[in-house]
């Protein structure tokens, strides 16, 4: 069994590479794939960059190249439903793009029954058990992706359209990309910003310790496997 770790930036990532045993660099389209082990699972992890484009090339390379059996995107996102605070942690079990016509995805390729791509159940599964030994608060449910930071503009709408619990800029496309394959999926992400404290100055002042959180229930997840 190999899984995929990919996270949106290098700050994302950092928290992964110093626990890497037997690490090994590789590149592939202009990107660095670490390969090795994490608590004796097999492990690619990189950061793809920010964007749709970005994660779904990398997504795809991960597949075809590194053979991968599953994917984890892990990282930070901007807190949607009131409920989460700074620094609490989204887990999907669907993930949508909130900037992309209903009707391209159902009509066209991959020609999907609703917009939403499902996470792994099993993962899902895995992962309720590594936070109950964590004792992180995280919240199971819907994430949604688009091509812009979201503070205050367009917030409303995307509540209202998916009621999500957290909004990102790679997830969708990421799980969309994995739907195709037929490779099983989950994202960790934990909250920067939220509509009580938005914009991208709360991003940055909270962003290392946000991934050190999403690290940390990624590594438990694998531990439970």
């Amino acid at each position: 069994m190999k899984v995929a770790i990919i996270c949106a930036g290098d700050r994302e990532v950092a928290p992964f590479l110093p626990i890497i045993k037997e690490c090994r660099t590789t590149e592939k389209a202009m990107l660095k794939f670490q390969e090795g082990k994490i608590g004796g699972v097999d492990v690619v992890v990189l950061y793809c960059g920010v964007c749709k484009v970005n994660a779904a090339i990398a997504t795809q390379i991960l597949i075809d190249t590194y053979k991968v059996d599953m994917v984890i995107n892990a990282g930070t996102a901007g807190g949607m439903d009131p409920k989460l605070e700074i620094f609490d942690t989204a887990i999907s079990t669907e993930v949508a793009y909130h900037d992309v016509s209903h009707d391209i995805l159902t009509d066209f390729h991959p020609w999907m029954s609703s917009v939403y791509f499902k996470a792994d159940k099993h993962l899902i599964e895995l992962s309720q058990k590594a936070v109950a030994k964590l004792g992180y608060k995280a919240y199971w449910g819907r994430m949604v992706t688009g091509e812009a930071f979201i503070a205050e503009d367009g917030r409303q709408k995307i509540n209202e359209e998916f009621a999500p619990l957290s909004v990102d800029m790679e997830t969708a496309a990421i799980a969309h990309v994995c739907y195709v394959n037929q490779i099983p999926f989950i994202a960790i992400r934990s909250i920067t910003d939220n509509a009580a404290h938005s914009g991208q100055g709360n991003f940055e002042r909270n962003c290392v310790r946000a991934a050190e959180i999403a690290k940390d229930i990624t590594v438990a997840l694998l531990e439970e496997m």
